[in-house]
């Protein structure tokens, strides 16, 4: 099994990435669905993140309002901690519930946002970090998601600095580009992974 960990700043295009990787064949295990998971209605994270934050926290359905949420942490680096320290236990324990499912040579991909911040390079045998410069970042948040430039400086200065990533990166995919320079770079990416694998 070879453990890799895919990184990269917010709107920087993690997500085509690992979609493209989860298409030519690796395990996913990504660490944002997972987190929306542990919080689902009716789970021991929900209840300790509505007891951390209250009641409003939560949409009129009884699920997480996540906007809500995040417009309160990203603006308080405390907050935000006692956040992950509610989430980040529960995630890594179904991560490494997902890992030891995946076959003996498998390639398992750990999409994690908040892996140069949190200091987890040592868990993977290699990390892929998805590079694109802070201004082509803002310009996705704000055209493609409908961000104010003022949320997405937020989010983007709560995370690891742009060279903080790039020091923990042992294979780094520039897109900074269209996706169809993409797609052939994650495509000779996989092929070298494929070929550690199998070399064990």
């Amino acid at each position: 099994m070879l453990k890799v960990g895919l990184t990269g700043g917010i709107g920087a295009g993690k997500s085509s990435v690992s979609g493209l990787l989860d298409a030519y064949g690796a395990v996913l295990i990504d660490a944002d669905r997972i987190a929306r998971e542990v919080v689902a209605p009716g789970t021991p994270g929900l209840a300790a993140v509505v007891e951390a934050f209250g009641e409003e926290i939560l949409a009129a359905d009884g699920t997480l309002d996540r906007p809500r949420l995040g417009s309160i942490v990203f603006a308080d680096p405390e907050r935000l901690a006692v956040l992950n320290g509610i989430v980040h236990p529960l995630v890594g324990a179904r991560s490494a519930e997902l890992e030891r499912a995946a076959a003996e040579d498998a390639v398992v991909v750990h999409d994690v946002p908040l892996l140069a911040e949190n200091g987890l390079a040592p868990l993977y045998d290699l990390v892929v970090v998805v590079d694109a410069s802070p201004g082509t970042q803002l310009d996705r948040l704000v055209r493609l998601r409908g961000m104010s430039e003022d949320d997405a400086r937020a989010r983007m200065a709560a995370q690891a600095t742009r060279e903080k990533r790039l020091e923990i990166a042992d294979v780094v995919i520039d897109n900074d580009g269209p996706l169809e320079d993409l797609e052939p770079q994650v495509r000779a990416v996989w092929d070298g992974l494929r070929t550690r694998a199998a070399r064990g």
